[in-house]
């Protein structure tokens, strides 16, 4: 078959559910993915024939795609940071706004020689620490989850980037020290309202771990209180406190910070939404 037909069966298939660009997106990551092809294949050479055998991965997505299962779920893989993480349903999709978190870090951060603590908390894919981990050769970084799983995940991943991690399986809320203390703390917890939920695509909601993303309307900031409370008594003097937060709760959050921290700010992401907050510790 023509790999342009396939392409067309793609839209034919996939356009009443997902904006036509992104229906795209889906077509050349998965050619990408099974068959190597850059994104600009078609353009050089529009008659491109596939075998039977190359085109039954690219149907076979295609199928789980128009179930609404996120594309990074179906191929294993998201990109975060120029980096591929494995990714499954025991850890959320990483996301652009959650890079510029990581970014703001660095920048903050010059001299990236710094033998300093870095802890990770809520991890996931560890695609945070992994990235911190990348651009901070000397500092030692910890990641913290509740789910054995995630933390599985997360060492799958430094393996494949070629960095080390020191994975703590743990409960924030019964946790009251670790061994180390640290100069940074960073965690992208759960925030979102159940109340926004109804807000949110399915296949977000069908796919990605709940624990990872719900909390109740009733006690929005319960992660971050208790994370806020935890950096107080664990961040070094003058460390610093980076949170990803709930867009329509910015100045609740940062209210949080105002009792223990000092420089806090509240920051915007590329979209203009309310997303990272940061304090430094008196």
């Amino acid at each position: 078959m023509l790999l342009r037909e396939i392409k067309n069966i793609y839209h034919i298939e996939l356009d009443a559910l997902y904006p036509k660009e992104e229906v795209d997106s889906f077509f050349y990551l998965t050619i990408g993915h099974f068959l190597g092809f850059e994104r600009f294949v078609l353009a050089l050479e529009p008659d491109l024939m596939v075998t039977k055998q190359e085109e039954q991965p690219l149907f076979e997505v295609l199928s789980q795609l128009r179930k609404e299962k996120p594309i990074q779920y179906i191929l294993g893989t998201a990109q975060f940071m120029d980096m591929d993480f494995v990714v499954n349903e025991d850890v959320l999709i990483p996301r652009p706004e959650t890079e510029e978190l990581v970014r703001w870090i660095i920048d903050e951060h010059t001299d990236q020689n710094m033998a300093f603590n870095i802890l990770d908390i809520g991890t996931g894919s560890g695609c945070i620490a992994i990235s911190l981990a990348k651009a901070f050769k000397n500092a030692k970084i910890f990641a913290l989850d509740i789910s054995n799983k995630a933390l599985e995940t997360a060492k799958l991943n430094a393996r494949n980037n070629k960095v080390e991690i020191e994975c703590i399986q743990s409960d924030i809320f019964t946790k009251k020290s670790l061994e180390e203390k640290f100069d940074i703390i960073v965690s992208n917890p759960p925030y979102v309202r159940m109340l926004e939920k109804k807000l949110m695509k399915s296949n977000v909601i069908d796919n990605e771990p709940g624990i990872a993303l719900f909390v109740s309307d009733d006690d929005p900031l319960v992660f971050y209180r208790r994370i806020t409370d935890f950096a107080k008594s664990n961040l070094n003097k003058g460390g610093s406190l980076y949170f990803e937060i709930n867009q329509y709760l910015g100045e609740e959050t940062k209210a949080l910070l105002e009792n223990g921290f000092s420089n806090i700010e509240l920051r915007k992401d590329i979209f203009g939404n309310d997303r990272m907050v940061k304090g430094k510790i008196e």
